[in-house]
């Protein structure tokens, strides 16, 4: 009777070791709170304060003034004084001012490597000299104009970031410019027999003098989420190589037998093929690029249902379809790697590390230099940087999309090397990869061993 009941009673003993355990109920609290606590801080400090991060920030300055003579005889060219006003108020650290030609800019502009840019025509000291004569007699005179155009298409907060420091530097100058005509004008106003009044309403246009107008270079179209379409389109590729792997995974693992396969109340254990760790793969790896395949044609017939605008949609689907299989198969490779903490592995680097990095809703210029270092390689920003060529840069190389696809290859590649030496190396170590079967053989084995040694 007593070696009846023996079984039983270790039984208790061993679930209530267990269920006293530390480990059963710190762990997880301490894991979860350290992941997600690092995940904070990540994107906290990526975005809380963009102007402080600021550094080389990108800005064109289009001087196309060419001057013209003053009173006295002298030439004059407020263009240049303009943007010697403006480089002296800008601080050299955080923003990067590019004197461009009007054609070198529109580049620059349409390929995204600029956010902005200042523009002053041909005539502006022309037009800013009539304005002072004209304040003198009755006929008006148009006011001299700048151009702010900010570049959307290359990120929204990077056309805020323009609008507000263009607008502090130029403020000052319209000042500085607006009391040097103010004297000139009452000078000679004074020399005037009889002397001449400049109008109230003439006097304030004097004090304000340059008309300072922001536009966008090139407008979003409609049903582009204010720029932010391409940074939603890249997040749903990555998520779908990322996501998509961890399904095909665990689904494929319960059709070969190396796992349960669990649905609500039922538990299926399949019989096991025979198959080791590289031939496992390689099925996975299949699975995943058909999987590919259907899920950027959806993407692609979603983003139409919806009125997003895709003028390029063959190259939409076949850069969607290259970043799936990159992203799903380099992630099956890390899981079969270095199986169950994989699953973490691919969550830092595709996403807890790709979202702050990705230089979508925070410029990387506005960001911390650690976030610009992750950007070089992390898959979300490649991503990114091709899915907005396609859609707002007319799919142009120049615009990112060469170095898309560059780097996603390379990124396949990794991904293709590291499965296939890893699983080669652990079959030839002599570690294969058991089933459910074989360990549940494995623990009956080694109890009969224990009981019955005989």
């Amino acid at each position: 009777m007593d070696e009846e009941h023996s079984e039983p009673s270790e039984s208790t003993s061993e679930k209530g070791r267990a269920l006293r355990s530390w480990r059963l109920w710190l762990s997880p609290v301490i894991l979860v709170t350290l992941v997600m606590s690092a995940m904070a801080a990540l994107y906290l400090s990526s975005i809380l304060d963009p102007n402080h991060n600021l550094r080389a920030f990108p800005i064109a300055v289009v001087n196309e003034d060419v001057g013209a003579t003053d009173p006295t005889g002298a030439h004059v060219n407020f263009g240049d004084e303009m943007q010697t006003t403006v480089e002296s108020k800008v601080d050299a650290t955080q923003v990067r001012l590019e004197n461009l030609s009007r054609d070198e800019m529109t580049s620059r502009m349409r390929d995204g490597k600029l956010y902005g840019a200042i523009t002053v025509p041909a005539d502006f000291t022309a037009k800013t000299m009539a304005l002072a004569q004209a304040s003198l007699g009755p006929s008006g005179a148009q006011r001299p104009q700048v151009t702010v155009l900010t570049n959307p298409r290359s990120g929204t907060l990077g056309s805020s970031l323009v609008t507000s420091m263009s607008s502090a530097a130029l403020a000052e100058m319209n000042k500085t410019l607006g009391a040097r005509l103010t004297e000139s004008v009452n000078g000679l106003a004074a020399q005037q027999r009889p002397p001449a009044q400049v109008s109230g309403a003439a006097a304030m246009v004097l004090a304000q003098p340059i008309d300072i107008v922001t536009v966008p270079f090139e407008p979003l179209p409609a049903h582009t989420g204010l720029g932010l379409s391409a940074f939603y389109y890249a997040l749903l590729v990555l998520l779908a190589g990322f996501t998509g792997a961890m399904l095909v995974n665990t689904l494929v693992d319960g059709s070969l037998g190396f796992v349960a396969s669990e649905i609500g109340p039922r538990m299926i254990l399949r019989r096991s093929l025979g198959l080791n760790r590289l031939q496992a793969l390689l099925i996975k790896w299949g699975v995943m690029v058909a999987t590919s395949v259907v899920v950027s044609t959806a993407y692609l017939g979603i983003a139409s249902a919806l009125d997003m605008p895709v003028e390029h949609r063959s190259t939409l689907w076949a850069y969607s379809t290259l970043a799936i299989i990159a992203v799903g198969i380099t992630a099956l490779s890390v899981v079969s790697a270095f199986g169950g903490i994989g699953m973490l592995i691919n969550m830092f680097v595709f996403v807890f590390l790709g979202l702050p990095s990705a230089g979508a809703t925070i410029p990387l210029e506005a960001a911390p230099r650690a976030f610009a270092w992750l950007s070089s390689f992390e898959p979300l920003h490649q991503v990114y940087l091709g899915v907005r060529a396609i859609l707002y840069f007319d799919a142009r190389g120049s615009a990112g999309l060469t170095h898309a696809v560059i780097m996603t290859l390379i990124g396949l590649a990794v991904g293709v090397a590291m499965g296939l030496g890893t699983a080669y190396y652990y079959e030839r170590k002599g570690l294969p990869r058991l089933t459910v079967h074989d360990l549940a053989q494995e623990r009956t084995t080694a109890a009969v061993t224990t009981t019955d040694p005989i």
